[in-house]
């Protein structure tokens, strides 16, 4: 018999998406389905996602399919946000809530890739121009902390049989914004009978902190605001709820599931991590190779495999164009990021003057701290032809970044798990790459050994620092002047497996023996 599980979170590929959170997200129901576990997903109605529906990008239940559309990283602006409001206004709601702490709400139900998706349509919350989480501008919005907990609120109640025909065995909930949702169905379940639950911690940096005074606003009872439950420093921690109440914890690595028990990686957290560590288990995040895959890959302007490595030359002409790079023969190393310290880019952009010395070029796409921004732009106009940036994200040229540059540069202080070298992987764009998290898990390091074998995939470095950086940027420079072993290199990380079928499994023997407990 199959599991039922409501897979909540605030992304979802291809609707919306700022970062690997909406990659797994998307992914899991197809990850799923081959182990006898059916996979609802539950999001926010955003402006995106309601015209979505309209479009027929999402079927509605019954409806006629369509051709799907693809989303833009942290965007969730569709057509119109009044296009979007007509268009559900004029559809059957499953549920409505009159009063979803403060807010009415309706819940609506579609198909995304063949899998069931449910929406909260609440226009006081999520009827807004910009980003999930901010404004035009970038600022995230004040309401944030009741935004996300209605919405873990209506998870709980779909989950916990509040909703007519709707019932789960499982409620699996991401990141902070949809933290409460285990406290819930924990301190005020809509049914004595509540679904087990699972916690997913994709990056413990972004824990939704707030002030004490917002708890007498999230209809939770007053022996909830403790220290095991969602209290957390003196306020309330949306993270930390989920932590503490949820029957199971997962992070998307093995490593990163050792690292966040120390105050290094914890960010405060690691305490109660400690606690429960028998309830914490790590499993590497999958990518979709119906979606990743250079040999099938629509947006290239030249498709290979292994065999065909040589095709890949046609894609490094397109990126040198695309970045304004200098045409040669020499590496191009990308960066296809957030601008930001925890990724390491600040030791990046003081690297590049010694990355150019080498012979090597740089094309980086990527958005994120403004001074980062800046010192990018400066030297993209000091290395001209050698540094190419493109402030912002489009998805096609991601693509293409993986396509046809040759190695990228992951610099990051911390990575839970890290796509980016699971996509270089898959199309032989060789991941120089941090000793952290998903990224010690994933990458084999080319060390003499690893080589001689022929299973070495990557270059790893320890601490990041600018010699730590510019030694593993030299070590990459070296081995990629040896054209036979670099193409080793590619084709061993191409032959690596990083479906999602293992990762599938493990969540369905998850879910399963919770269910047996």
């Amino acid at each position: 018999m199959a599991l039922s599980v409501l897979s909540v979170a605030s992304e979802a590929y291809p609707l919306v998406k700022t970062g690997g959170l909406g990659d797994v997200v998307g992914a899991l129901p197809a990850a799923l389905a081959p182990h006898g576990v059916e996979v609802t997903t539950f999001l926010p109605g955003y402006p995106r996602v309601l015209a979505a529906l309209e479009a027929g990008a999402v079927k509605p239940i019954g409806a006629p399919a369509n051709a799907g559309a693809q989303g833009h990283e942290g965007d969730v602006r569709g057509p119109g946000l009044l296009r979007a409001r007509e268009h559900a206004a004029s559809r059957v709601p499953l549920h409505r809530w009159p009063d979803l702490l403060g807010a009415p709400a309706q819940l609506l139900a579609g198909e995304i890739a063949g899998h069931r998706l449910l929406v909260l349509d609440a226009p006081g919350y999520f009827a807004r121009e910009g980003g999930p989480y901010g404004d035009p501008a970038g600022r995230d919005w004040d309401d944030n902390w009741r935004r996300f907990a209605a919405f873990a609120r209506a998870a709980a109640d779909v989950a916990g049989g509040a909703v007519a025909g709707e019932r789960f065995d499982v409620l699996h909930a991401h990141d902070w914004q949809s933290g409460l949702a285990p406290a819930y169905l924990r301190f005020a379940p809509p049914a004595p009978d509540a679904p087990r639950t699972v916690m997913t911690i994709h990056n413990i940096a972004f824990q939704g902190r707030y002030d004490a005074g917002i708890f007498a606003s999230l209809a939770l009872p007053a022996h909830a605001f403790a220290v095991d439950g969602v209290e957390y420093y003196g306020g309330v921690g949306y993270l930390k709820a989920g932590l503490e109440s949820a029957d199971a914890i997962t992070t998307v690595s093995p490593t990163y599931a050792r690292e966040i028990l120390s105050p290094d990686f914890g960010m405060g957290l690691e305490g109660l991590i400690r606690t429960r560590q028998r309830r914490v288990s790590g499993i590497v995040n999958g990518i979709d190779t119906a979606v990743w895959s250079p040999s099938a890959d629509t947006s290239l302007p030249a498709r290979y495999d292994a065999a065909t490595l040589a095709r890949r030359a046609t894609n490094k002409r397109a990126v040198e164009q695309a970045f304004d790079l200098d045409p040669g023969d020499g590496p191009i190393f990308c960066v296809v990021s957030r601008l930001t310290w925890q990724k390491g880019m600040d030791v990046l952009a003081d690297a590049i003057p010694a990355l150019v010395e080498r012979g090597a070029r740089l094309a980086l796409l990527g958005s994120g701290d403004a001074w980062l921004e800046q010192a990018f732009r400066d030297a993209a106009e000091r290395f001209l032809g050698q540094i190419g940036v493109r402030l912002g994200y489009d998805e096609a040229l991601s693509h293409l970044l993986q396509a046809g540059s040759d190695a990228i540069l992951i610099p990051s202080r911390f990575e839970p798990c890290g796509l980016t070298q699971l996509y270089g992987l898959a199309y032989g764009c060789v991941p120089v790459v941090a000793r952290t998290g998903g990224l010690a898990d994933t990458v084999i390091h080319a060390n003499a050994a690893a080589l001689a074998a022929g299973v070495a995939t990557g270059i790893q470095f320890d601490t990041v620092t600018y010699e730590l950086l510019v030694g593993a940027i030299a070590l990459a420079t070296d081995l990629y002047a040896d054209a036979e072993r670099w193409e080793q290199m590619q084709r061993a990380g191409m032959a690596a497996d990083f479906s999602w079928a293992t990762s599938g499994r493990r969540y369905a023997s998850l879910y399963r023996e919770l269910l047996a407990a």
